[in-house]
This record gives structure tokens, C-alpha cells and sequence, in this order.
């Protein structure tokens, strides 16, 4: 079983930027895709971004677009979500998971069986 950790959640004001870190202790993260999601409260969760392993390729929602970014760190066995220019509805717990059976990039969550346990952001002045 792989257990993902997520950190660097947190306190931030509109317009501001966070990064959020996941790794994965005692596995290497190299299934095809990671993905980062994101869930706020009463809402489902949401696919924002994903990285092919393969070819370091990334997918964004619309949503977010231009204002986040994936990207790894392969020596840390890390991946990143750095969250620039934060608005007032991306307040959310955010999630990355990934699964050796997800061949392709989903975003749809029910795919994927790793999963993290979340880290909070919040967006307030």
C-alpha cells in the first residue's frame, strides 16, 4: 500500500502564492501519473493538476490555469503544486494521488486508490 503525505498548507491572502509538497516514504513515486486535486467543503473533489511521469507532460483545469503549477523533484522524490495569485474560492483541503492502473492523465478522482490525507488552504485577508 502507498501512503502519500501532503504538506505545506496553510493561511494565505487573496492574491497570494503557497506551495504544497507530497512524497511518498518508503516508495518511489514513478507511476504514469500524479495528480493533485482539490475538495471544499460541500463540494466534490475536483481534479487541478497532473504530471506524466514519462515525459514530464502536465494537465491543468480550466480553473487554474496560468496560476498553478506541477512539477517534481525526483532526487526529493517529491511532487510540487505551487498555487500563485490565490483567489477567494480556492480555499479547499488538497489531495494528490496517484495508481499503477491509471495509464492515461484522469481527472476523474475515482480512479485513483493512493491517496494522501490532505492538506487545508485557506484564503483570507
Amino acid at each position: 500500500q502507498v501512503q502519500l503525505v501532503e504538506s505545506g498548507g496553510g493561511l494565505v491572502q487573496p492574491g497570494g502564492s503557497l506551495r504544497l509538497s507530497c512524497t511518498a516514504p518508503g516508495f518511489t513515486l514513478n507511476y504514469y501519473v500524479e495528480g493533485w486535486f482539490r475538495q471544499a467543503p460541500g463540494k466534490e473533489r475536483e481534479g487541478v493538476a497532473f504530471m506524466a511521469t514519462s515525459d514530464g507532460s502536465t494537465y491543468y483545469a480550466d480553473s487554474v490555469k496560468g496560476r498553478f503549477t506541477i512539477s517534481r523533484d525526483n532526487a526529493k522524490n517529491t511532487i510540487y503544486l505551487q498555487r500563485n495569485s490565490l483567489k477567494p474560492d480556492d480555499p479547499a483541503v488538497y489531495y494528490c494521488a496517484t495508481d499503477p492502473r491509471v495509464r492515461y492523465v484522469s481527472f476523474d478522482p475515482s480512479e485513483y486508490n493512493y491517496w494522501g490525507q490532505g492538506t487545508q488552504v485557506t484564503v483570507s485577508s
